[in-house]
């Protein structure tokens, strides 16, 4: 069984920053893919950013140049240093990992940015 388990949301106001902590645990083996989406109120969930195996980055557009995905392959933890926050980033952070044999769902933190 696998477990995510993650940190660091809460409420900032506009122009903050905020680092969200995803830890994996569990049966779980050669990750690959370390993502975060977040789902907004009225809005379908999209993917936030992405980190593969290999390190390479992926990030959605209006994120770009604020937003830092990495990871800790020794930790089995996949990070999100969000900076210059917007009331547009408010929504609920999920972390998705996926290894050789499943993809894996973390239950979402909560991310408030008031203006």
């Amino acid at each position: 069984q696998v477990q995510l388990v993650e940190s660091g949301g809460g409420l900032v106001r506009a122009g903050g920053s905020l680092r969200l902590s995803c830890a994996a645990s569990g049966s779980i083996f050669s990750i690959n893919h370390m993502r975060w989406f977040r789902q907004a109120p009225g809005k379908q969930r999209e993917l936030v950013a992405a980190v593969s195996s290999d390190g390479s980055t992926h990030y959605l557009d209006s994120v770009k140049g604020r937003f830092t995905i990495s990871r800790d392959n020794a930790k089995n933890t996949v990070y999100l240093q969000m900076n210059s926050l917007k009331p547009e980033d408010t929504g609920v952070y999920v972390c998705n990992v996926g290894d050789t044999w499943d993809d894996y769902w973390g239950q979402g933190t909560q991310v408030t940015v008031s203006s």
